[in-house]
């Protein structure tokens, strides 16, 4: 993995058809600040993932749900207090793993440059390299996050829910600026992970017409060993992959919100076309990923660096 670093290499993505709109996020942030940033942070998710590649799926579900709410702005890092209960102990988001991957990175780099890098661009860079050690593109993302002060359990009900339909995706995502094509390109990290029971048993308890009948016998062996129980989103859930789409092709989706963008018109062609051609696949992820890291950055005023990711300074 050491010689996998060695050739792991910066790369700066275009992105057409929006534009960052934050003045002080760019590639070299912390060049000067704490130049060992990038390196710190491969080597501790490398380390992880060797450990427990299922981590990897964690790293990327845990910056969607941080930027999805709020930004991109570490606020689902935050600890509840006796007076506000926080983002992370919404049912949402009682499953997101990898919080001790973030606060081993940290730590290191208060070591190295205390107060200087936020725990939000920790997320999204540890996210980022978790794609690419699971066999997922390269990508680069701009730098200069700063950590929200606001995380309450309330503003979690924004996140969209496996039971929403093609149309309830498309609506909810197009409120943040993505495209049709971002949405399935997204949804496509589903190629790494597991969902429990509880999230697609409904689809079992009156046949779902849109599930394959020996893929439901499956899903309801799995289902029969109680609500937590995990089902792989795909055939290779640790692998970075397009087999995602083809599961959706056969019409093996684990979830409702799966198993629609291939049984909707209005994202069918998309995922037939990610099925067949994983490189368009990489390059819209990757691209989308780079939008996605970018929504509601606060910068300046609007946000500290805090010194530990738990709670605000």
């Amino acid at each position: 993995m050491a010689n996998l670093l060695t050739l792991f290499f910066v790369m700066e993505v275009i992105v057409s058809g929006f534009t960052f709109g934050v003045d002080d996020l760019n590639m070299n942030y912390y060049l000067f600040s704490c130049p060992f940033v990038d390196p710190i942070v491969k080597n501790k998710v490398s380390t992880a993932l060797q450990n427990d590649p299922t981590l990897a799926a964690g790293l990327i579900r845990m910056h969607f749900h941080d930027c999805f709410i709020e930004g991109c702005d570490g606020s689902v890092l935050l600890d509840s207090t006796k007076d506000n209960t926080a983002e992370k102990d919404s049912p949402a988001n009682l499953s997101l793993r990898g919080y001790e991957i973030i606060d081993d990175i940290k730590e290191e780099l208060e070591k190295r440059c205390p107060g200087v890098v936020s725990c939000a661009d920790i997320v999204a860079m540890a996210s980022r390299d978790a794609v690419f050690f699971a066999g997922g593109p390269v990508y680069d993302i701009p730098k200069g996050r700063k950590d929200g002060t606001r995380s309450k359990i309330e503003d979690t009900f924004n996140l969209p829910a496996p039971s929403f339909n093609a149309s309830d995706l498309i609506r909810m995502f197009g409120q943040h600026g993505f495209s049709v094509r971002d949405v399935v390109a997204l949804s496509g990290a589903h190629t790494l992970g597991v969902a429990r029971c509880t999230s697609f048993k409904n689809r079992l308890t009156q046949q779902d017409p849109t599930l394959d009948t020996e893929f439901a016998k499956t899903l309801s062996k799995t289902c029969s060993a109680g609500d937590n129980a995990e089902q792989s989103f795909d055939p290779t859930r640790n692998d970075f992959d397009n087999a995602y789409f083809n599961s959706l092709v056969s019409n093996n989706g684990v979830l409702t919100s799966d198993q629609t963008l291939y049984n909707s018109p209005k994202t069918r062609n998309i995922v037939n076309t990610y099925a067949m051609n994983q490189a368009l696949f990489f390059l819209d992820f990757q691209q989308a990923m780079v939008k996605m890291s970018l929504l509601d950055i606060k910068e300046g005023s609007r946000g500290e660096v805090r010194k530990n990711c738990h709670k605000i300074n």
